[in-house]
């Protein structure tokens, strides 16, 4: 039925928050399948960027441009076609900043209105290619995160706001869909992967026994972007070990 739906040769992807952790494993999985892959990040060079940080620029186009910056986003020309767009920008404040304003207010532009922004943005390159948005959102987006209002609020909302741009825009050839990691080792993390006891009562509750991997989210999101998934509208994907299971 199909001779090589994961061949993305001559295709174009766009991974926002590409530079490192997930954003970055799924923007070398692309690369790999042969699309010419750009990320953006919010540090002022490609060689701002380590392996320290979970970050391999290699064969990416790199542009710095920060998504929760909207007037920069919205001065950007999109290509005239664009046949993979992920959003993988996210961020977390811990010790309780999240319940503070100023705190609050950040991470949510971070992690939805940064979305929706780029979203619009590159809606229409998308609509020419019949090509697929993809939204990382988290598992948090289905329990409750006592100590991050913000990352769970906005985490919840990406759920419903991928259901509602995959109906508002399929009439236009645009798939929309989520992905939901759970645990997954990189830097946003480590405040519970660098602790020993704390990773050993995760581990405890995920049934695979281990952290996710960038290159697991990557996967799902070659099959979404694929016409393996050409049939998939607005659905939020956990990709977390078993999780959510208990």
């Amino acid at each position: 039925m199909f001779t090589n739906p994961l061949d993305f040769s001559g295709k174009t992807a766009l991974v926002v928050g590409g530079t490192s952790g997930i954003g970055n494993g799924i923007a070398q999985a692309f690369r790999a399948q042969g699309a010419r892959v750009s990320v953006w990040g919010t540090r002022n060079a490609a060689s701002d960027y380590s392996p320290d940080d979970g970050s391999d620029l290699t064969g990416l186009d790199f542009v710095s441009l920060n998504a929760a910056d909207f007037d920069a986003v919205d001065r950007v020309t999109p290509p005239q076609t664009l046949d993979v767009l992920v959003l993988s920008q996210g961020t977390v404040l811990y010790k309780r900043q999240e319940f503070a304003m100023a705190g609050f207010q950040h991470v949510v532009d971070v992690n939805l209105n940064s979305i929706m922004a780029c979203a619009i943005k590159f809606k229409d390159a998308l609509a020419r290619a019949k090509g697929s948005l993809i939204i990382i959102s988290s598992t948090a987006a289905f329990h409750s995160t006592r100590g991050n209002p913000a990352y769970n609020a906005s985490k919840a909302a990406l759920t419903g706001l991928t259901r509602t741009l995959a109906e508002a825009w399929a009439r236009d050839g645009v798939r929309v869909n989520c992905i939901a990691p759970g645990l997954v080792d990189t830097k946003l993390t480590k405040v519970t992967t660098e602790n020993p006891e704390r990773l050993a009562a995760s581990l405890q509750g995920i049934p695979a026994h281990r952290l996710g991997l960038p290159q697991d989210m990557a996967g799902v999101a070659l099959f979404l972007a694929s016409p393996l998934s050409a049939y998939v509208y607005g659905h939020t994907i956990p990709v977390d070990g078993g999780l959510l299971l208990s």
